[in-house]
This record gives structure tokens, C-alpha cells and sequence, in this order.
């Protein structure tokens, strides 16, 4: 019998992976460390608990509401804030606190809707889990088979997308240079808008399935905030299959690495999880600042041999 862990390993990576590539995303456009991108996930998470406790449907509806609502709040936090302060002069720092503003204001919108959902509807909207909601196959909850299938489905769609297509080369030219790029007749802010719905969008997916698993609270998105950069710092921030890396990395390291030390050294160590991913941010700063993408693996495989 498989161990339960490496499920949770599966299922954490996975989603992390998603919500890197997000968070990958938007700052490959606009430059700007998004600090809201995980209070995107937690809307995903409330879509999943209105779907099985309020509409009392099958929970993977939620998904696809998940990438619209979550979207729309991606874009309405660029169109709104971030692209008057950059029309302003504002510099990247400055939109960084706006995104951090608009994340306190988002999590003050989902404490309320939590306290509706329990006033209106009388069911509990904090600390709560929906695994038993979820469906089964092999006698194994279906998010341990959809998670990695998404993942892998989705991430190899935005590969193509970036790679084969005319919108992904109008994001290639308006990151490499936004003002040649809108002398050729790339509507730049309109690029960056789809950018940022799509990172958007692909947090809330990760929300909506990470429902399913993981217990469900307004205020999840800060716990998640550190796991989400050190994936995306650990992949170098500006690089997509980076994104799958770092996530895959920092998801597996959590879990795995946590269970690990806490089976040597005590159980008292589980609740030092979160350190992981700071510590995992620091080492890659320190000695591979430009994350796992930007590292030379023929270099790094030409000094292995010769020693």
C-alpha cells in the first residue's frame, strides 16, 4: 500500500506548480511581484465549497468558474491599479505594495463571504475540508489523478501557447521591449491584460482542486504566499518550464522533507514547515540567483565528468 504522504507530495506539487506558473507569468509581463496571486487561489477555494454545499453539484464544476472569476479579479487588479500607477511613473516597488493593498482588501472580501455563507446558508465556511465531497477512482480520490494530469496539461498548453503562437510572441516582444514592441502595432496593455487573466485564471484552478484536499479558509492566502515565491524564485522567475521546476521542488520539498525530519528528529517539527520555503528562497539568492533556469547544465555537466 502506497503511503499516504507521497499523495499529499503529488497532489501540494502539483497545484504549487500552477499557482508558480501564475505567479511566473505576471511578473514575466509586468515585472511586478504580485502579492494577491494566492487570495486569487482561496476565491477558487470558496468557488469549490459553494458548488458541493450550496448548488450541492459535482465539485469539479467549480473549476472552470474558478478561471473566470479569478481572472476577472486578476485583470481588474492590472487594469484598475497597476496600469494607471505605471502611467503615472510609479515604479515596480510601488505596484508591488499596491498588489499587497489589494490583497488585504481581497481577503477582507472573502472573511465576508465566509461569514455569509455561514449566516445565509448555515454551513461552515472557515477551517474546513471538502475531501469527502470529492469523487472516486480505484478507490483513490480523483484530485490525486487530476491534479498532475492538469498540471501536465496545462503546463505543456502555455509551453505551446508562449512558443508556437502569435500572442505568445507579442509576450516575448513586449517583455524584451514594450516600447518597439507598440511601434509594430502590439497593443502592449492588451498582452499583458490576457497575461495577467491567465495567471489569474490558473490560480484559481489550483484553488478550486486544492479544495479537495487541503482545508479551505479565508485567510489561506498568506499561508500559501511563501510556498508560491520560492517556487517561482527557485525557477528563476521569468522562465515557464522554471516555474514547473521550482514548484515541483519547493511542493515536494515541504512535504516530503517535513515528514523526513519529523520522523528522525520529533513530531515538533511539522510545525516549522513553513521555514522551508524561506530557507529555500535564501539559498537560492544566495548561490543561484537566477534559479534553476538559469543555471548552465552543459558547464555544470562538463566540470562533473572532469572531476
Amino acid at each position: 500500500m502506497i503511503n499516504p504522504v507521497f499523495f499529499d507530495a503529488a497532489v501540494f506539487a502539483s497545484l504549487l506548480v500552477l499557482l508558480s506558473l501564475g505567479l511566473t507569468l505576471t511578473y514575466l509581463t509586468t515585472k511586478v511581484p504580485n502579492f494577491a496571486h494566492a487570495s486569487f487561489a482561496t476565491l477558487g477555494v470558496y468557488m469549490t465549497l459553494i458548488a458541493v454545499r450550496v448548488w450541492d453539484t459535482n465539485p469539479y464544476i467549480a473549476v472552470p468558474i474558478a478561471f473566470l472569476l479569478s481572472g476577472l479579479v486578476a485583470i481588474t487588479l492590472y487594469v484598475f491599479i497597476l496600469k494607471p500607477l505605471a502611467r503615472r511613473g510609479a515604479t515596480e516597488a510601488i505596484q508591488m505594495i499596491a498588489t499587497l493593498a489589494f490583497d488585504m482588501i481581497l481577503i477582507a472580501g472573502l472573511n465576508i463571504m465566509a461569514d455569509y455563507l455561514t449566516e445565509g446558508f448555515r454551513i461552515k465556511s472557515r477551517e474546513f475540508t471538502l475531501r469527502s465531497y470529492d469523487l472516486e477512482f480505484m478507490d483513490l480520490p480523483m484530485i490525486v489523478f487530476i491534479a498532475p494530469i492538469a498540471v501536465a496539461a496545462i503546463g505543456i498548453t502555455l509551453y505551446f501557447i508562449l512558443k508556437k503562437t502569435k500572442f505568445g510572441i507579442a509576450v516575448r516582444a513586449s517583455t524584451e521591449n514594450p516600447d518597439l514592441s507598440g511601434t509594430v502595432g502590439i497593443n502592449v496593455n492588451a498582452v499583458y491584460g490576457v497575461a495577467w487573466m491567465i495567471a489569474g485564471g490558473l490560480a484559481g484552478v489550483a484553488g478550486a482542486l486544492m479544495a479537495l484536499w487541503f482545508l479551505g479558509d479565508p485567510n489561506l492566502g498568506p499561508l500559501l504566499l511563501p510556498s508560491i515565491f520560492a517556487a517561482s524564485i527557485a525557477g528563476g522567475l521569468m522562465s515557464i518550464f522554471g516555474a514547473v521546476a521550482g514548484g515541483l521542488l519547493v511542493g515536494l520539498a515541504e512535504v516530503l522533507g517535513t515528514r523526513f525530519l519529523a520522523g528522525e528528529l520529533g513530531s515538533w517539527l511539522i510545525a516549522y514547515r513553513p521555514l522551508i520555503p524561506l530557507i529555500i528562497i535564501a539559498v537560492t539568492l544566495l548561490f543561484v540567483p537566477n534559479g534553476i533556469a538559469g543555471i548552465d547544465w552543459s558547464k555544470l555537466r562538463s566540470k562533473i565528468w572532469r572531476r
